[in-house]
């Protein structure tokens, strides 16, 4: 799966499952938020996948432009070398 398979409301999604999962084992005190996505307000889903979606936006764009920043360079192996 790429990054662009990946949509804004499933990751914003699933890092709220894992933020909640991982709470205890970094010590954190039950809060005062919601534990399933369900019960999120929607004003607050729709920061979380707007989040996301800016995310998602510079993870494909770094990933872009390394690739583009690499284009000149030979793949290993192929490399001609002389003078």
């Amino acid at each position: 799966m790429s990054i662009q398979e990946v949509s804004a409301e499933q990751l914003a999604e699933l890092f709220h499952h894992y933020h909640q999962a991982l709470a205890p084992d970094f010590g954190c005190t039950p809060q005062s938020t919601p534990e399933s996505w369900d019960e999120i307000s929607q004003p607050e889903k729709s920061r979380m996948v707007a989040a996301a979606r800016l995310a998602i936006l510079e993870v494909a764009s770094t990933t872009k432009d390394r690739e583009e920043s690499r284009r000149y360079f030979a793949k290993p192996g192929t490399a001609e070398w002389g003078c």
